[in-house]
């Protein structure tokens, strides 16, 4: 498959949505998506997958307004967010980044809450079992504090940095789910299974397919005599398993390119673009584009929800992803409130609440969770650069009209350093490495019950879920 250039794939678009309504006998593909959904579109449900690599600062994403707020701010110092700065969060003790309002009015209505203090565990951990564990031990994850580990560790849940296969890979093979995880965000180990990889699609306007054999493309004679030969071939029957096995691939790509490529090239404003879509993001289009990291992904996954008829399948997994979060120096700048992190902060909320209002005027809202993972936690304590580094606990998010909101969940941490929480003990190492109360599988598990995984299969799915006993789900679906 190969990717296209906006600009080319837009003059393309009018032919390609009219050879794809005609290849499904429709009357056009925006007639199609606002159509009544098919019977087995009640049961739909989708997971929604935001990674923020680089490992988000938690933190000063979700703050203490009690008692606890003067410990937060004598450690956190320069970065410290001043109470009365603070987004509210109505019935609790505990406010959002000022840049992050556009995320209040979902907690208002019951569909976003924080999750505290997750992070990679083979078992329930104290300090004094961390500090006993001897050197290789499973009691401890492997490699804490790496980005690339703690990523795989967080996409593949588990506290293995060799395993291969995605969580959600795998949940989707579990289920038979029509389609892989869907990325929009690149390839990850999130959405690999045992003999399927994610789907990769680009972003809103471009071109998909493989060039020359796109349904966009079949207005030439030559494209379509090349076509025609060429399912042809990879019909014909092989001699060899692995000859089959790549015909079958083959066979399949085309029929994925054939059925999303008009959809995938939809932008903001087109004939066939849904009006509740574009409204919603509205605050993130310039020039007949979303702008930023993660708007044009959650735009494209907006798109492809409300075409489940064409995407097919009763369950969709999507991937989505930031990057940016390593924040060792400069993480602020003027004032706590401003600065790199602020800006991550500012569109991650942004996007987050554009596609949850999608979402809530297509009628689907009740159907998709979106939840955020990332590498680790920071450090309670700043460094010497206005930056934090490496830790081990962090802080995640969850979005949808299923959400328990209005209320947060996990257990936050005792903010001391050299507490109860926190890995170390020496003067050196006394820096808030946050010990995760609730695990990556426990997390998991909430969201994969919900999606239709039977508790039974959870620990076949989650290789360490067990080691947690009652404990498997922290109750915000």
């Amino acid at each position: 498959m190969t990717h296209t250039s906006p600009h080319l794939a837009r003059r393309r678009f009018l032919g390609a949505g009219a050879t794809l309504a005609a290849a499904l006998g429709t009357g056009g593909l925006a007639n199609l998506l606002l159509a009544p959904r098919q019977a087995w579109a009640a049961d739909y449900k989708a997971l929604v997958c935001i990674f923020l690599y680089g490992g988000n600062d938690g933190m000063n994403m979700v703050v203490p307004t009690d008692s606890r707020h003067a410990a937060y701010a004598a450690v956190r110092g320069p970065l410290a967010l001043p109470r009365t700065s603070l987004v509210a969060l109505p019935g609790s003790s505990y406010g959002l980044h000022p840049v992050m309002s556009p995320l209040a009015a979902h907690w208002n209505s019951g569909a976003f809450a924080p999750v505290f203090n997750l992070g990679p565990l083979h078992e329930p951990l104290t300090k004094q079992q961390y500090r006993d564990a001897p050197e290789g031990s499973e009691t401890v994850p492997e490699s804490l504090f790496s980005h690339s580990d703690q990523q795989v560790q967080w996409e593949t849940g588990t506290t293995d940095s060799q395993s291969r296969t995605g969580w959600g890979g795998r949940a989707s093979q579990h289920l038979a789910t029509v389609n892989p995880v869907i990325s929009l965000g690149g390839n990850g180990h999130f959405g690999v299974e045992d003999l399927r990889m994610p789907l990769v699609l680009p972003g809103p306007g471009a071109g998909f397919g493989a060039y020359g054999l796109r349904p966009q493309d079949m207005d030439w004679e030559a494209n379509r005599l090349r076509k025609v030969a060429i399912d042809a071939l990879y019909a014909a029957p092989q001699a060899l398993d692995l000859a089959g096995a790549y015909a079958s691939q083959q066979r399949n790509a085309f029929d994925v390119s054939n059925r999303l490529a008009g959809l995938v090239g939809v932008s903001p404003g087109d004939p066939d673009a849904l009006p509740q879509i574009d409204a919603a993001f509205a605050p993130l289009i310039s020039d007949g584009a979303v702008v930023g990291q993660l708007g044009p992904q959650l735009y494209q996954a907006a798109k492809l929800i409300a075409a489940s008829a064409i995407v097919q399948g009763n369950r969709q997994m999507f991937f989505a992803q930031m990057g940016g979060f390593d924040t060792h120096l400069s993480q602020v700048a003027g004032s706590a409130t401003e600065g790199v992190h602020a800006a991550l902060l500012s569109e991650l909320a942004l996007a987050l609440s554009c596609f949850q209002n999608a979402l809530t005027a297509l009628g689907l809202a009740p159907q998709v969770t979106t939840f955020t993972q990332s590498d680790f936690g920071r450090t309670f304590a700043p460094n010497e650069t206005l930056g934090t580094d490496h830790a081990w606990g962090n802080h995640q998010l969850v979005l949808g009209g299923a959400v328990k909101g209005g209320q947060t969940y996990g257990s936050y941490p005792v903010l001391e350093l050299g507490g109860q929480d926190d890995v170390g003990v020496d003067e050196w190492e006394l820096q808030g490495r946050w010990i995760p109360s609730s695990s990556v599988d426990q997390y998991a598990a909430t969201l994969l019950s919900w999606f239709g995984v039977a508790d039974g299969d959870l620990d076949g799915l989650l290789p360490n879920l067990a080691n947690f006993g009652s404990r498997r789900s922290l109750g915000f679906l």
